[in-house]
């Protein structure tokens, strides 16, 4: 390795990669996003309750059976459905397709700012910091989301995530060298 290689030379750019989906250049990557993040959240959200009103259910008739003593298990039925929740999120948005089953459908993913897929632990957290945001800041959440170009939400900001189309997804561009 040589000093005056450039592809090896110092420089003092802060280390901070890009945003590689830029509204400007590729409009097509955020249009109808937002709308399409709407329908995916309450596709979601059946695909999240089906298995929880199952579960309540099932509680419910094993009380009976139980004489009442099944229905202890209704203290669970909470901590359990928040779990699922937060494992769901996890390991959709952390699988192949960084999307989750109403974002497949709605044809979009998520993505990091620089490129990347998503992963268990990203997933896990958007899903959180999504529900807390919304629990407190309901309407900046979505005012937000409605005055930037890649139509992030503030749960997006934070994380550093951004929602695309899939379908007119290209390649992450390499970074621009600055000799």
């Amino acid at each position: 390795m040589s000093y005056s290689d450039p592809d090896n030379a110092w420089r003092n750019d802060g280390g901070v990669q890009p945003h590689v989906y830029d509204p400007y250049l590729h409009p097509e990557l955020f249009r109808g996003v937002a709308t399409r993040r709407v329908f995916a959240f309450l596709i979601d959200l059946i695909v999240i309750s089906v298995p929880v009103i199952l579960g309540y259910l099932f509680i419910a008739v094993f009380g009976v059976v139980t004489l009442g003593l099944g229905w202890a298990l209704f203290w669970l039925a909470w901590p359990a459905s928040v779990i699922w929740a937060i494992v769901y999120y996890g390991a959709c948005i952390g699988g192949p397709s960084s999307a989750t089953i109403g974002m497949r459908v709605m044809d979009l993913e998520l993505r990091t700012w620089y490129g990347a897929p998503g992963y268990f632990v990203l997933g896990a957290t958007h899903a959180v910091l999504f529900w807390v945001s919304v629990s407190f800041l309901s309407p900046f959440v979505v005012l937000v989301g409605l005055f930037n170009g890649r139509r992030r939400l503030l749960h997006d900001v934070v994380l550093g995530t951004v929602v695309i189309n899939n379908s007119v997804r290209a390649p992450a561009p390499h970074a621009a060298r600055t000799y």
